[in-house]
């Protein structure tokens, strides 16, 4: 079984720093997904000992479901051999990318894992859509453990994908987070271009798009839309629901982004700019001027769609914001009297 070809990555990301950590390999598109492999391999020469878990089958949009663990006898796994991994101990393991990680911290593969990459997953993981993503939630599921994580996700496009380009910006990020708090989890995202054709990397925050409308079907063509269709809508009785992308028909270089997002992406001979709709005039849609510098997008839903790759810091569960808790004490407080009422 194999995970894509070796890859020969440029001499200038081999040197560094060794990370002495045990590194854990994980995603939610399979063992066999190329994007897997690529990741591992890129990371190995910096690391002191690597790990590959991860699931048999696809698991996209899992999240950081675990199932029905407590219904199960026990969780089946057998060794795997993938391109370039020789000697590297690889696993596909029957279970979920969140359970995957679980079982590495419960000590299923040896020692626990000091840190966790979960991907390359083929599909951009942006906006609200992070909340359905296996592969956040098995990076989400390694900070339950007191460890740091990185999802590392590329837009979809055709073949042949750039794996390099996510490979070598995660294998970069991993060094730094060496040096962050233990815990932490970093969402990257980068657009389906080669190293060289990147325009930046930016701290993205999370764009308001959902699982679809994260996703543009193709250049110009616009965003797809789900829609859910019955054979027999007057029928009470059960039938199939069909799922169907349609296209909704945006502008053409422009991004379906609710206001006050809505923002153009203008291309000359020599820059890429973004201008905010709000702000845009028909001068500013001409050339423009010499030595002026392009302001990154601030979401990682526009960050793609100016080929920036995204870098977002994500935490799992945690308490709602301040806001809520004078909410939550009134109603404790009602609750409380109504029950005392009942008692008496």
């Amino acid at each position: 079984m194999t995970a894509g070809a070796a890859q020969q990555y440029p001499t200038a990301y081999r040197t560094g720093a060794l990370v002495s950590l045990k590194i854990l390999i994980t995603n939610d598109d399979g063992i066999e997904a190329p994007g897997l492999g690529a990741l591992a391999q890129a990371v190995r020469p910096i690391t002191s000992e690597l790990l590959v878990a991860a699931p048999l089958s696809d698991y996209s949009g899992a999240s950081a479901a675990v199932g029905a663990v407590y219904e199960r006898a026990s969780v089946d796994f057998k060794p795997v051999e993938l391109d370039g991994l020789d000697g590297v101990p690889c696993y596909g393991v029957d279970a979920s990318p969140a359970l995957t990680v679980l079982l590495a911290f419960v000590g299923a593969f040896g020692s626990p894992p000091d840190a966790v990459l979960s991907g390359i997953n083929h599909g951009a993981n942006i906006g609200r859509a992070v909340l359905h993503s296996g592969t956040i939630g098995a990076a989400l599921t390694a900070a339950h453990f007191g460890a740091s994580a990185i999802a590392v996700s590329i837009r979809f496009g055709p073949e042949p994908i750039p794996w390099k380009t996510p490979a070598m910006l995660a294998r970069e990020t991993l060094k730094a987070l060496t040096s962050w708090p233990p815990g932490t989890v970093l969402n990257l995202n980068t657009p389906n271009v080669a190293l060289s054709d990147l325009v930046g990397i930016a701290r993205g925050s999370l764009g308001h798009q959902g699982m679809l409308r994260a996703a543009a079907a193709k250049p110009g063509t616009g965003w797809p839309r789900l829609a859910v269709t019955k054979a027999d809508t007057t029928s009470p009785a059960p039938g199939s629901i069909t799922l169907q992308t349609q296209d909704v028909g945006a502008p053409a270089g422009d991004l379906a982004l609710p206001p006050p997002q809505r923002a153009a992406l203008l291309r000359d001979s020599a820059t890429l700019r973004y201008v905010p709709a709000a702000a845009r005039t028909s001068a500013q849609d001409s050339t423009p001027t010499p030595g002026e510098k392009s302001t990154p997008p601030a979401t990682d839903v526009e960050l793609l769609a100016a080929n920036y790759a995204s870098i977002t810091p994500l935490v799992a569960t945690r308490e709602a914001t301040d806001a809520v808790q004078p909410g939550v004490a009134n109603l404790v407080a009602e609750l409380l009297t109504n029950l005392n009422a009942v008692r008496r």
